[in-house]
């Protein structure tokens, strides 16, 4: 009876034995280590057997692959990279975290390499000084790439020599070639071949050994959510350039233009985009410093009304920020998308009615000062002589002058402000119109 029963919950864990499935197609920047963080701690948590990125990518950053092959060496779970689809590519930073991989894995028609390491930037024309330092720093950043390759590639049992030449001379290997060469451990026509080409294989994972068993598993693919489709976009170093610039231009045309409002509040949303996407500052800073933004642009809302620009400005801002703010994966999950709905709503609508009492107190009557006594009843207190003379209004002598025929004694109404002195008319069914002449 014991081992009927053990034989039923060996055989549950094996049909519950999970395979994760991610894929990436494009560069690899800090969103796709972000991605893959997230989807390989699930992974982990949900006790997964094998972790497979299909992977197509020109390359990237090469900030974001170090983090990309930190993770997938801390992580339990073995990790296989695929060169997938057919025509597809790992390229220059993908070609490394291919190699880094614990099972490299190219479907046909596929091809690898290209890892020379290569510098934004550039000043055609500089002198010649400046060029043997950029040369200089150049062959530092390559020297350092080579010194991370042969490390990697040596742990992983990798062609040391032709992974080298991939950083050094931007070889690139065909699926083929790069099996014959000793790069990748299998070539796969599709996700089924690959599952069952691994079965079997054993893998050291932090001082174990792993023998895996994928037959009978169950396949889970992990798409990316919207907060990472949207930051992909964000994160292509063409668009995050362009934001940066963007940003600069913006801020650079509020400043020379103030009061524009829609250049400085594109400008600063752009800049803090653009930040991420180079890398330069990670989410959760990005989600906070959006957050910190927004209520500034409500705030100045308040001070300089302009008929809802800046509260606009505002909404975006601090809606982007709530939502990049938490990791989804973290211990304490991510914050529910209707809460930052209702924080935003309520926030726009606290603002925007503050700011609508804010205009009408600018725009109400004054109720002190000389301004404040227009409409106000007084006395004469002497006969008008020429059209001027002395009023009494709220205990005060004033000097009034008037078109009308005024004694002393009558009651008049004060009308307007010529500088200090009151405009005065005696009190009728028809009040005149007030007016304030200069």
């Amino acid at each position: 009876m014991k081992k009927l029963l053990l034989l039923f919950f060996l055989s549950l864990s094996f049909a519950f034995s999970q395979v994760f499935v991610i894929r990436w197609d494009g560069p690899i920047t800090p969103i796709t280590a972000d991605y893959i963080d997230r989807t390989l701690t699930k992974a982990e948590r949900q006790g997964a057997i094998l972790f497979v990125i299909e992977l197509n990518t020109p390359g990237g950053l090469a900030e974001s692959m170090r983090k990309i092959i930190q993770r997938i060496e801390a992580s339990p779970v073995p990790v296989a990279v695929y060169v997938y689809p057919p025509g597809g590519r790992a390229a220059s930073a993908g070609a490394i975290i291919t190699v880094a991989s614990d099972i490299a894995v190219m479907a046909p028609g596929t091809n690898i390499g290209a890892a020379h390491p290569v510098q934004l930037g550039g000043t055609p024309g500089a002198e010649q000084k400046d060029k043997d330092q950029k040369d200089v720093l150049q062959e530092k950043v390559l020297q350092d790439m080579l010194a991370f390759v042969r490390s990697i590639a040596k742990k992983k049992g990798r062609n040391v020599e032709v992974v080298e030449k991939m950083v050094k001379e931007s070889l690139s290997l065909t699926a083929e070639e790069a099996l014959e060469k000793g790069v990748i451990d299998f070539i796969a026509v599709d996700l089924k071949d690959l599952l069952t080409k691994v079965k079997g294989k054993k893998v050291k994972k932090l001082g174990r050994e792993i023998v895996l068993n994928t037959e009978n598993v169950q396949v889970t693919h992990l798409e990316p959510n919207f907060k990472e489709e949207l930051l992909k976009i964000i994160t292509n170093p063409t668009v995050a350039y362009l934001l940066l610039m963007i940003g600069f231009y913006g801020i650079f045309f509020e400043l020379y233009n103030p009061g524009a409002v829609i250049p400085g509040v594109v400008g600063a949303i752009s800049l803090l985009l653009g930040l991420y996407g180079l890398a330069m500052i990670d989410m959760n800073w990005l989600g906070l410093l959006l957050i910190i933004l927004g209520i500034l642009l409500f705030v100045l809302e308040l001070i300089t009304p302009t008929f809802g620009a800046l509260a606009v400005g505002g909404i975006i801002s601090l809606a982007l920020g709530s939502l990049f703010l938490i990791d989804p994966e973290s211990p304490y999950g991510e914050i529910p998308k209707s809460v930052i709905a209702t924080v935003v709503f309520a926030s726009a609508l606290f603002f925007l009615i503050a700011g609508r009492f804010g205009l009408k107190a600018q725009k109400r009557k004054k109720l002190t000062g000389a301004e404040g006594m227009i409409g106000e009843e007084g006395e004469a207190i002497t006969d008008f002589k020429n059209g001027k003379g002395k009023v009494l209004v709220h205990g005060e002598i004033w000097n009034a002058m008037s078109e009308q025929e005024i004694k002393k004694g009558d009651t008049v109404r004060v009308v307007g402000l010529k500088g200090l002195k009151l405009i005065v008319e005696k009190p009728s069914s028809d009040f005149p119109e007030q007016r304030r002449e200069s």
